[in-house]
Order: C-alpha cells, then sequence, then structure tokens
C-alpha cells in the first residue's frame, strides 16, 4: 500500500496536479514548458524595470503592508539578499526566520509552526535540509510555500540559470548544457528547465553516484517529446562534446564536510579547465556557470574569472527570478 508521505509528494509534485490554493513552487517538474518560460520572461521583465530606476507604485505597491517569511534552516548569501530584495520591491517586508530564531524543530511541530506563520504572512520561501520538510510544510501552509532549496531540488536556481542563458545566448533552442560534477539538488531542477526550454543535457558524474529516478525519467521523456538528448555519462570529455553552456557546483554540500576527503578523491580529474573543456571539444561559443559559491576543485581561475564565465550576471539574476516568483505565486494567485 502506498505511503501517506509518497501520496502527497506524488499529488504536490503532477505536473496535472489540481492544487490551486495555494500554488506552491516545490521544483520544475511541476511546470509546464509554457509556465516556466512564463517565468523565466517576468525574471526578465523585472530586470529591466529594476535596471532602469523605475520607482512607480504601480510595482512597488503590490504586497505593501504584506509580510514575506524567509524560513531558513541552512545559511545563505544569494538566496537571503536576492529573496529579501524581491520582497522588499513589491513593498512587502521580509522577516528574516533562522534556525536559531524561531521554536520550528525545538520545541513545537511544523505543523504548528507552519499553521502560525501562514495566518501572519503573504508567503514562506524555505531553504531546509530535507524535502519532505518541504512537502510538510505545503501540506500545511495557507500560503504559497517556495522552495529556496531543498536537498532534492532548487527551483530558483534554475529559473534564474535559463534567464543567463537565454541573456547570453539570445535563445535557448537548440543549446547543449554539459554538467560536470555531482548528482544534487540543482541538477535536478536546471536538467529539467533546460529540456523544457529546448536545451540538451549532458550529465558527467563519478561512478559510484547515481541520478535521480524520477528526476532522469522526466528528464529522458522530456528530451523525447522534444527531439532532444539527454545523456548520463562517468567521463566528463563525452558529456563536454559541442556544448555551449558548462555548468558546475560545488561537491562539498553543507553538511557533508565530513566526507571532504573522499569526495576529493572520488571526483579526481573533475576540476573544470580550459584544458579539459578543449579536449572535450566543446562548442567554440561556450560558456561558464557555477551557482556559487565556489571552491577551488571545483574548476579552476583560469575559467572561473575568464570572459567566457557567467558566474556574477548568474548571481545577480537570482533577484529577479525571485521578484518573478513572487508576482507568479503570491501577487497573481
Amino acid at each position: 500500500m502506498m505511503s501517506t508521505k509518497t501520496m502527497i509528494s506524488q499529488r504536490l509534485l503532477s505536473t496535472t496536479s489540481t492544487l490551486k490554493s495555494p500554488r506552491h513552487l516545490i521544483s520544475t517538474l511541476q511546470l509546464t514548458n509554457e509556465e516556466l518560460s512564463s517565468l523565466v520572461s517576468k525574471a526578465e521583465h523585472y530586470k529591466k524595470i529594476v535596471r532602469s530606476g523605475e520607482t512607480s507604485p504601480a510595482n512597488h505597491q503590490k504586497l505593501l503592508g504584506k509580510l514575506v517569511a524567509l524560513l531558513f534552516t541552512k545559511r545563505s548569501t544569494r538566496t537571503r539578499v536576492s529573496t529579501e530584495g524581491a520582497a522588499a520591491f513589491f513593498g512587502a517586508q521580509p522577516m528574516f526566520l533562522g534556525k536559531d530564531d524561531i521554536q520550528l524543530g525545538v520545541n513545537e511541530s511544523i505543523l504548528d509552526t507552519t499553521k502560525v506563520l501562514s495566518s501572519m504572512t503573504s508567503c514562506i520561501f524555505a531553504r531546509v535540509n530535507k524535502h519532505q520538510d518541504i512537502l510538510d510544510l505545503c501540506q500545511h501552509s495557507s500560503v504559497p510555500i517556495i522552495n529556496s532549496l531543498c536537498d532534492r531540488f532548487h527551483p530558483l536556481q534554475a529559473i534564474t540559470d535559463i534567464l543567463t542563458i537565454k541573456e547570453s545566448f539570445k535563445k535557448t533552442q537548440g543549446l547543449k548544457l554539459a554538467w560536470i560534477g555531482d548528482s544534487n539538488n540543482v541538477i535536478n531542477d536546471l536538467s529539467i528547465a533546460s529540456l523544457r526550454s529546448g536545451i540538451s543535457v549532458a550529465i558527467s558524474v563519478p561512478k559510484g553516484i547515481t541520478f535521480d529516478p524520477e528526476v532522469e525519467n522526466k528528464a529522458r521523456q522530456l528530451a523525447k517529446e522534444g527531439n532532444l538528448q539527454f545523456d548520463i555519462f562517468n567521463d566528463p570529455k563525452a558529456a563536454l562534446k559541442d556544448a555551449n553552456i558548462i555548468v558546475t557546483d560545488t561537491w562539498i554540500s553543507m553538511g557533508q564536510e565530513a566526507e571532504k576527503a573522499d569526495k576529493l578523491k572520488q571526483f579526481e580529474g573533475y576540476q573544470i579547465t580550459n584544458e579539459m573543456i578543449e579536449n572535450g571539444n566543446a562548442s567554440k561559443d561556450w560558456k561558464f556557470m557555477h551557482c556559487l559559491p565556489r571552491h577551488q576543485e571545483e574548476v579552476d581561475d583560469g575559467v572561473f574569472y575568464s570572459d567566457k564565465s557567467l558566474v556574477f550576471e548568474e548571481a545577480e539574476n537570482r533577484l529577479y527570478a525571485a521578484m518573478a516568483v513572487i508576482d507568479e505565486f503570491v501577487i497573481r494567485k
């Protein structure tokens, strides 16, 4: 018999879910191609507004007098600044709630905490450890839950990255993205978002590392529907062939510091360098992306700080992705 948690997970992640009020953002798995494209276009729109210095109340009073909760059990730089900035842009008051600030997990259940927070706020950005925590928040909240990172998904980063790719290449259709690194929350969402945007995906992970089965199945379905490629390799050079976008991420996530020595040994030969890219026969127009923070073992300075690198534009675009999500899931709910 299917467990209650499994049934909740399937219901919330289903692209045909009937959940309408409130509507939560859990993963790009739940979005249609058109919905993802709309979010990227909204992010692009708000970037133009911010860059222009526009101060019209039509934008900045949409959430005037409202609270936006930032429920973070993991520390952050880009996620915190971008979500606080996005909330303030629309006139809302962002309220940061770190793991040492509230009773969650100490003297109060997630059920009770969620009911209280959602009764006082217009939405909750949740940056948590476990994917199940996101599902539990969604089950009990009366306002939208925005998954700002869990151990399985990172949809805000995926929206950001598609915007960054679109800006750099003036298109997304027909491109190829190569991921050289670990199997983690970032590539889970980015692979789905890329395929939804007409971008083929090649992933290289070391032997012994498996890809998320649900994400892989959906990725292969999307690739078939879009006449795209989705491949998983153990050899970075195989993934790099003809790649336009080259992406990696940290190999050692927060909470995995004790595994550093083993991880470094497992990922030996995976540091992205110009030599690796050249030997892999990447496309001449290749660009490099990384969601940060970056460590030297993942990519050398020659690539990271080169004119081929989009990492700082990518970081800035987190702000506009957060604005797009607030617009779509909170203001237009």
